[in-house]
């Protein structure tokens, strides 16, 4: 009988060895996809901060270009009233040059320098 007590005892033993080692492999196994998964994480938030970056850039760069925009089409709009009234009126401009020209030519006609000068305010570019 005690053969058979010392048999079965070193049956338990090594079945709880092999126990012991099938919980240590799979603890390895849990530990190493941890560890993978923590190093998945800290690549994801690697990328989402340079994307973060890049975004916040394209964003600064946008609002830039939307500002341009904006002045140029104000510039356009600007020289288009220009073209319309120079090709709206263009006898209007030959009558003020010539009579600049006969102020300028006729020095009686400075006695007027005093004159107030009102300006349009399509003269000017805000």
């Amino acid at each position: 009988m005690d053969q058979r007590k010392r048999k079965r005892m070193i049956s338990n033993r090594e079945s709880a060895r092999r126990s012991r080692m099938r919980k240590q492999k799979l603890y390895d196994d849990l530990t190493s996809r941890v560890n993978q998964f923590k190093e998945q994480n800290n690549q994801i938030a690697t990328n989402i901060n340079m994307m973060t970056h890049l975004f916040l850039n394209v964003e600064a760069e946008n609002s830039i270009l939307r500002a341009q925009l904006a002045e140029l089409n104000q510039r356009l709009q600007s020289l288009n009233e220009i073209i319309s009234c120079t090709n709206s009126s263009p006898s209007n401009i030959a009558i003020n040059y010539h009579h600049e020209l006969d102020d300028f030519l006729n020095p009686w006609n400075l006695l007027n320098v005093n004159q107030s000068i009102m300006a349009s305010s399509d003269s000017f570019m805000y």
